[in-house]
């Protein structure tokens, strides 16, 4: 190692999921929506003048944190936006979890979560999960330096349920705990109403999963005003402009279309629903789910054999080669079209792997 390197940060990146581009391809590999986003997005980005793109965005993007107090019946002091929710939660990382105790996460849950706790040098603790998947929720009655978790955890799919949220943070009020509700549009309970009573809690939502943005990167804080400042504080530290020009129109166009949003919310619960019938018929074994994915193992073919016949299929799951996990694939849900393929391909991979 040359001595320059020795200051250098280093750190363990996040791996994000493949992104292939094939013809003829299912991509069920990173929790994408598979419908289009809202009729009014499509219009807004062909109406959109290009002049603007010459001006800097607003760096409090007024308009679009309007639009979602709005949505949700919150003052605009209440929300926070950033690019995509990862975004979001690298700032209430930064911001948030500076104490000489851990932070507490699950074992098993969003890998993103100790990168970024490697990275700003905070320290952390993992509590395992249950053998089921569930997070326990007396795990987090402990000193601490803060806590984040998913709700539905990922990539379990598993939910908590509200009360034992709500447990969680009246038993840490001297903390800030984070709820990252990724997925909680596809048939969870949502915590945000419980920021109307507990100051320390922050709910983190996102675009790309329900509102089909995930290529847009748009994602959100709510919480009191004052974590919210405090968040800005920290944004304008470190990056004014955030948000481009595109994003803050089309976010608020996708937040207008409430019917189109519930109908495809409808599509993707239904066929989420088929097809943990069908793959239970097949085998496999998982926790029900509340998120737009599956996190399934079969009873006798391995996950990491199944994951390199669909591949060559052109049909794209994920698989983590980790502890406890690794004989599990997460499969997003995709068109009802898309799901049947998947179930058609595996009810003949498995009769002719049984038949070995």
């Amino acid at each position: 190692m040359k001595k320059w390197e020795d200051n250098i940060r280093k750190v363990v990146p996040y791996v994000p999921g493949e992104q292939p581009n094939e013809p003829e391809m299912i991509k069920l590999n990173t929790n994408e929506n598979p419908y289009p986003p809202a009729p009014g997005v499509q219009r807004a980005l062909e109406t959109m003048d290009a002049g603007c793109l010459r001006l800097y965005p607003d760096p409090g993007a007024h308009d679009l944190t309007a639009e979602l107090a709005r949505y949700y019946g919150l003052s605009e002091d209440q929300v926070f936006v950033g690019v995509g929710s990862d975004d979001v939660l690298a700032m209430c990382f930064l911001t948030f979890f500076n104490s000489s105790n851990p932070i507490l996460f699950p074992d098993i849950t969003y890998s993103f979560y100790d990168v970024w706790a490697d990275l700003f040098r905070i320290p952390y603790q993992r509590p395992m999960l249950d053998e089921r998947f569930h997070i326990r929720k007396e795990d987090y009655f402990r000193e601490n330096g803060g806590i984040i978790f998913p709700n539905p955890n990922a990539p379990t799919g598993v939910e908590m349920p509200l009360e034992e949220v709500e447990e969680i943070v009246r038993r840490n009020k001297d903390v800030v705990v984070i709820v990252d509700e990724a997925y909680i549009d596809f048939g969870a309970a949502s915590a945000l109403p419980l920021i109307k009573r507990y100051e320390n809690l922050i709910v983190v939502q996102t675009f790309s999963k329900s509102r089909s943005m995930a290529g847009m990167r748009i994602g959100y804080a709510m919480g009191n005003p004052v974590l919210i400042k405090y968040l800005n504080d920290v944004k304008y530290s470190f990056n004014s402009y955030t948000m481009d020009q595109t994003a803050l129109l089309l976010g608020q166009e996708a937040v207008k279309d409430e019917g189109y949003f519930r109908e495809t919310l409808g599509r993707i619960i239904e066929t989420r629903e088929w097809t943990k019938e069908e793959l239970r018929r097949l085998g496999f074994r998982f926790e029900d789910s509340k998120a737009n994915f599956i996190f399934a193992s079969h009873e006798s073919c391995p996950a990491e054999e199944l994951f390199g016949a669909l591949r060559a299929a052109h049909i794209y799951v994920r698989y983590f080669m980790a502890p406890r996990i690794n004989n599990h694939l997460r499969i997003s849900i995709g068109t009802q079209q898309e799901m049947e393929t998947l179930i058609r391909f595996l009810q003949k991979y498995l009769k002719k792997y049984e038949e070995k």
